[in-house]
C-alpha cells in the first residue's frame, strides 16, 4: 500500500511538471490566438502527391527538420493550421516560436543596432518549430532580407519552419530585393520541404456571411407577428 501511495504521488508530481512545462512552452510560443486541429476543414487544402493528412498532423516533419510552405490567398486557413500544428507540437513537449514575419524583421533590425541580435537568434535556436506567418506580405529591404536569411539558414537541417504566404516561389525575389538571396532560400526550402496549397473561398468571408445570416435570422424570428 505504501508503495502504491508513493507511486501515485510520483505520477501526480510528474503530471504537474508536464502541465507546467506545456504552459511555459505556450507562453514562449507567443501565439496570437489559440487554434487546434479539431474540426479543421481540409476540403480545399491540397497536399503534395504521396503525402497524407495523417503524416502532416503526426508532426513527423519535425523529426526530420523538414519545412512546410502554406501557400494561398488571404483568409484560406493557413495561419489557423500552422498554429494548430504548433499547439500540437507543444503538447508533445516541443518548443515553438510564432513570428509575424514583418514584425520579426523589424525586431531583428533593432536588435542588431542595439547589439542584442544574438539574444533573439539564440531564442529562435531553442525552438523545434518556427512559424513565419504572412511571409512576404511586406517586402524587405536588403538588410532585413539578410537578417531573415540568417534565421532560415540557421534552421536548415536543424529545425522546421512553417511559412504561410500568398507569394509564389517565382516571385520571392521581389520580397527580398535580391534574386540570389531568394534563390538560396528557396533552394533550402525545396530540398527539405513541402508545398501545401490552400484554395477555395475565403474562410473569413464565409464566417462573416454566416454570422450575418444568423443575425438576420435571429432578428427576423424575434420580430412581433
Amino acid at each position: 500500500r505504501q508503495i502504491d501511495a508513493i507511486g501515485r504521488m510520483l505520477r501526480c508530481e510528474l503530471d504537474n511538471r508536464d502541465t507546467a512545462k506545456r504552459e511555459r512552452l505556450l507562453r514562449r510560443a507567443r501565439f496570437p490566438v489559440m487554434k487546434t486541429l479539431d474540426g479543421y476543414d481540409y476540403t480545399h487544402v491540397r497536399l503534395p502527391d504521396g503525402y497524407t493528412r495523417d503524416q502532416l498532423t503526426s508532426l513527423e516533419f519535425l523529426d526530420h527538420a523538414q519545412d512546410l510552405v502554406f501557400y494561398g490567398r488571404t483568409g484560406r486557413g493557413k495561419t489557423h493550421l500552422a498554429i494548430a500544428l504548433g499547439v500540437k507540437a507543444i503538447g508533445q513537449g516541443r518548443a515553438v516560436r510564432f513570428c509575424q514575419t514583418a514584425e520579426l524583421v523589424l525586431q531583428l533590425g533593432k536588435a542588431k543596432r542595439a547589439g542584442s541580435l544574438d539574444q533573439i537568434l539564440k531564442d529562435l535556436a531553442r525552438a523545434d518549430l518556427i512559424i513565419l506567418d504572412e511571409f512576404g506580405y511586406v517586402p524587405f529591404d536588403i538588410d532585413g532580407a539578410r537578417l531573415l536569411y540568417q534565421i532560415i539558414a540557421g534552421a536548415y537541417e536543424r529545425r522546421s519552419i512553417i511559412f504561410t504566404t500568398n507569394i509564389e516561389f517565382g516571385k520571392w525575389g521581389t520580397i527580398f530585393a535580391d534574386d540570389k538571396l531568394a534563390a538560396a532560400i528557396v533552394d533550402r526550402i525545396v530540398h527539405h520541404g513541402r508545398l501545401i496549397e490552400f484554395h477555395g473561398p475565403s474562410r473569413r468571408m464565409s464566417e462573416a456571411l454566416m454570422f450575418d445570416h444568423t443575425n438576420n435570422q435571429s432578428t427576423t424570428t424575434s420580430m412581433p407577428q
